[in-house]
Order: C-alpha cells, then sequence, then structure tokens
C-alpha cells in the first residue's frame, strides 16, 4: 500500500509544475536556443499546387541522367527517413561518389547557407546544382530537364496551376517548386515541446544531458534554434583531424584562413543521421560527441559525459521520425 501512495504522491508532485532547477533550466535553454518557427524564410508565397509539384519532383527519377535517382535517394524522407541515406559519401546517377557527406534536408531552409563549405547562399541555389552535377544526378543540361518533364504525362498541367502567370516549364519553376516542398520539412520534437512548457517531455536524464550539452562549451558552436547551421568554424581547435585531404572552405577561396573551416551542422535530428563529420568516417554519435569535445575544446569527456549529451541530443529527433 505505501508503494502505491508514494506512486501517487510522487506523479502528483510531477504533475503539479516543474521544480524551480527545471524552470530554471527551460528559461535558459529556450533564451539560448529557441524553438524552431512554424515557417520557413520565403515560405508566404508558396501555394498547395506548388508544393505538391515540388513533392512529386522531389522523388522524380526523370530528373536524372539515367533515370536512377532522385533527390530522395541521396536525401531520403520515406519511411521514417531523415532526409539522409546515411552514407559516409553519396554515389551518384553514374557511380562517382561524392566527397563530402550528403546533410539532412529536414529544416534546412532555416540555414544560413547550405553545403559545408557555404558555397550555395539560399536553398534555391543549393537546389539547381546536384540536378546538372556530373557527379550527383547527372543531367546534361537545363534544356534536356525541362524537355524530359515535357514529355511526361501530367506535369505541363501541375506546372500551369502552380505557376499561373509562367506555365511553361522552365529551370527556376522546377527549383522553386522543389523548394517550396523543403519548406514544409519543418520537424518537431520533444526538446521544443520543453522549452515551450512542457516540463515533463524531457525525463531528468535529459534535462541533465542538457545541462551538460551546455556547461561543456559545445553552445560555442551550436547555438541558435538549429543548434549550428549559422556559422563556420575551422575542425580541429586544439587537436588536429586525422583526415587532412579535405581542406574545407580554402578549396572554394584559396584563403590560407579557410583551410579545414567547415560551416558548423545543426544538431537537430542529429540522433538519426549517422555517419558524421564532413566526412562521414564518424560511425556513432557517442564517438562524434567525444571527438568533437576533443578536437574543438580540448576535453576529454568521461563517458558518463558522453552519455548524457547523447542522451539529450536524441530529444531534437523529430518525433514522427524516431525509430
Amino acid at each position: 500500500m505505501k508503494i502505491y501512495i508514494t506512486i501517487f504522491l510522487l506523479a502528483l508532485f510531477w504533475a503539479c509544475g516543474p521544480s524551480k532547477e527545471t524552470q530554471e533550466l527551460m528559461t535558459r535553454s529556450k533564451s539560448m536556443f529557441g524553438p524552431l518557427p512554424a515557417k520557413m524564410p520565403g515560405s508566404e508565397e508558396d501555394t498547395p499546387e506548388k508544393i505538391a509539384l515540388g513533392e512529386k519532383l522531389y522523388y522524380e527519377t526523370a530528373l536524372s541522367g539515367n533515370n536512377s535517382e532522385s533527390c530522395n535517394t541521396c536525401h531520403n524522407l520515406k519511411g521514417k527517413g531523415a532526409g539522409v541515406d546515411n552514407k559516409e559519401t553519396s554515389p551518384g546517377a553514374f557511380g562517382k561518389t561524392g566527397d563530402r557527406n550528403a546533410p539532412t534536408v529536414l529544416n534546412a531552409g532555416f540555414h544560413a547557407v547550405l553545403y559545408w563549405d557555404g558555397r550555395a547562399k539560399t536553398l534555391s541555389e543549393q537546389t539547381k546544382d546536384p540536378i546538372l552535377n556530373p557527379i550527383g544526378v547527372g543531367m546534361p543540361s537545363e534544356k534536356e530537364v525541362i524537355e524530359k518533364l515535357n514529355s511526361i504525362e501530367g506535369y505541363k498541367e501541375m506546372f500551369a496551376k502552380a505557376f499561373p502567370s509562367s506555365p511553361e516549364i522552365n529551370y527556376d519553376s522546377i527549383v522553386s517548386a522543389i523548394v517550396s516542398f523543403e519548406r514544409t520539412l519543418i520537424t518537431k520534437d520533444r526538446y521544443d515541446d520543453f522549452i515551450n512548457g512542457d516540463h515533463n517531455a524531457l525525463s531528468k536524464d535529459e534535462q541533465k544531458g542538457l545541462e551538460t550539452f551546455m556547461n561543456t562549451g559545445c553552445t560555442t558552436c551550436h547555438n541558435g534554434e538549429l543548434f549550428g547551421g549559422k556559422v563556420f568554424m575551422k575542425l580541429g581547435i586544439h587537436h588536429e583531424y586525422e583526415n587532412k585531404e579535405d581542406t574545407g572552405k580554402f578549396k572554394l577561396t584559396g584563403n590560407e584562413y579557410d583551410k579545414y573551416v567547415f560551416k558548423v551542422p545543426s544538431l537537430r535530428n542529429v540522433a538519426l543521421t549517422a555517419p558524421y563529420y564532413h566526412d562521414g568516417k564518424v560511425k556513432t554519435l557517442e564517438e562524434a560527441v567525444e571527438k568533437m569535445a576533443y578536437l574543438q575544446l580540448g576535453k576529454k569527456l568521461e563517458k558518463p559525459q558522453v552519455d548524457s549529451i547523447v542522451a539529450f541530443l536524441k530529444t531534437l529527433s523529430d518525433k514522427e521520425r524516431v525509430q
């Protein structure tokens, strides 16, 4: 009987509201990170017709040079797909393999720039590249992309509905439609539930992990609503990263200061997007956390610290995609 009374009292206490410590954690972390916005920048003019067309194009293998791949091949959304292919680097339509790990398309429209080196300034700019990239899906030209879609039943009508003022299929409208669909890919996770007032959304262990994450210094780079995605940072501030082949942003700018500099990735959905780092060489989230603390902060974390941070990072996974 005493056991049942104890359980009841604990449940009653928990239901009454957060403790002072939990409330302070909710307030502190909300000010440091904040929830994801309800809409992405640029979505104001996205219509149901454009979004539907963009979704169809996202899965369209005819956009590849040999009809074998689509956007979804490298950025899988089917089932519980987290917008990645979970490979080190992604093979293109003609067997060539990219030299960097494919980031998730989830929440991509919130990023300040795209790609590991930031060479795309907008989601539209990024979307144009893979279709014509010979290492990507390998279409020879914009003209052939347009001709191909014109030959497929239904596309002319869909483009006319999506773009009534310029109904003819053109490359810009193809990109615009895909981007409209990608701007709907906003995830919802337990962390946002927590900072928005549901103190039960995170367990005590996960709350401790959030504290560990903030107190360890991870927020130096991983801050804002994306927990990253906004700034560039040299990989290997305190200790060199063992793979020196990719010189990062230096390949783009030729500026010595940019050697081994990469865009800081978002940690939203990070538990679902292994393997990690720009080269995809880090297989587990535990290894990624431990190694990042050593490389960037000069800290050797104990296993309980690593496990605590990982427990928190799992709360950033989209609730619809958690396995």
